[in-house]
């Protein structure tokens, strides 16, 4: 499999920890091999320097020039529709998964785990009597 997500001007990064964690910023000038200066105007990300292990590469890159300002950042950034892109990726879903799990209720918890065993025992009961039909042929 071809590596592609490489660390380049324009590049959309996810911020996994430090103060802006969740948004998604863009590379707006590579500093050093373990720095980046991070722009995100359409997110809320004020324009600071980020090291790569506090951020992940996303798959989307916009057409921006070493340095741009702010402005000009925001613009290329909703002109591409990220958010939107974003919003159809598994890594999104899973976090939004994520984030709602972690939102439920102790009676909510309840009721999945209810659900998850009546859902597992029909799965057995099944299974049972496939294995029971193979068995007999």
């Amino acid at each position: 499999m071809i590596y592609n997500k490489f660390v380049e001007i324009g590049r959309v990064v996810y911020i996994t920890k430090g103060k802006d964690k969740g948004k998604l910023a863009v590379i707006a000038n590579v500093i050093d091999g373990n720095k980046a200066l991070i722009d995100g105007p359409s997110s809320g990300v004020r324009r600071c320097v980020c090291n790569f292990k506090d951020m992940q590469l996303t798959k989307f890159k916009i057409n921006i020039r070493v340095g741009q300002r702010t402005k000009n950042i925001g613009k290329a950034y909703d002109d591409a529709e990220i958010n939107k892109k974003w919003g159809e990726t598994e890594l999104a879903k899973r976090l939004a998964r994520k984030k709602l799990r972690e939102n439920l209720t102790d009676f909510e918890r309840f009721k999945v785990f209810k659900a998850k065993q009546h859902r597992n025992r029909l799965i057995r009961e099944e299974m049972g009597k496939l294995k029971k039909a193979a068995k007999t042929e």
